[in-house]
């Protein structure tokens, strides 16, 4: 974590309130009005919305050090567009919309580096949806694996890479804007040419440099091409 946005954390944990949560509550709800922003100091938390035929597009999966609600900054009547909801136990740091705003203000070095924040996490919404609008539903997938890996990641001694969270292949789905059956066939698919394993909801890949050929990874910077 770099010094600034150390600066950042450090207004949650001396002005914020500290809150638990557990898994499977919400933080808040699409459509509510947006109050509060989120510094998540434990655990994980889905950010996902929900499409006019009910289904369920997962946008982000956010662990510690993650910032969320912070569209809202700075703005009037602001509703959110997103649903918060809590993967496994969680530990936040809330500050008001007021709060944070007023002590953004008060210091214009951390606002600007607030700022700089925003945009790197802009540029990561806008090429995960492009990789989802352009790719398909396979290309959908394979980038998403390679999103999960750079965030969640672990190199083994054999060259593959352990990816240390787990998800069902509905939650997978979510993230790719597609079926779950569509899912299953894909990393069947990709099980049985050796590319990937899976095993109670986590995935090992063995040639990551074959998902990025098949989509023409452009290899954006590990800070933009991840998932949370």
């Amino acid at each position: 974590m770099d010094n600034m946005f150390e600066k950042i954390q450090d207004l949650f944990q001396r002005h914020g309130v500290f809150i638990k949560v557990n898994k499977g509550s919400k933080i808040f709800l699409e459509g509510e009005r947006a109050k509060e922003i989120y510094y998540i100091k434990t655990g994980t938390i889905s950010i996902s919305q929900e499409t006019e035929s009910g289904k369920e597009l997962t946008v982000r999966i956010c662990g510690p050090d993650s910032i969320i609600g912070e569209g809202s900054l700075f703005c009037n009547l602001v509703y959110n567009s997103m649903t918060a909801k809590v993967l496994e136990p969680s530990t936040l740091y809330v500050l008001s919309r007021q709060s944070l705003e007023h002590l953004l203000e008060e210091q214009p070095t951390v606002m600007i580096e607030y700022m700089k924040w925003l945009q790197t996490e802009n540029l990561k919404h806008q090429s995960r949806l492009r990789d989802l609008l352009l790719n398909g539903k396979k290309g959908a997938l394979l980038s998403t694996l390679i999103r999960l890996s750079n965030t969640y990641g672990k190199p083994l001694e054999n060259g593959s890479i352990f990816i240390d969270f787990q998800l069902t292949n509905t939650e997978l789905a979510n993230l790719c804007a597609t079926s779950r059956e569509m899912i299953n066939r894909m990393l069947n698919d990709l099980k049985n040419h050796k590319i990937l394993t899976f095993d109670k909801g986590f995935i090992t890949i063995h040639d990551l440099q074959f998902l990025k050929k098949e989509i023409a990874c452009e290899n954006c910077p590990l800070q933009i091409c991840r998932i949370d």
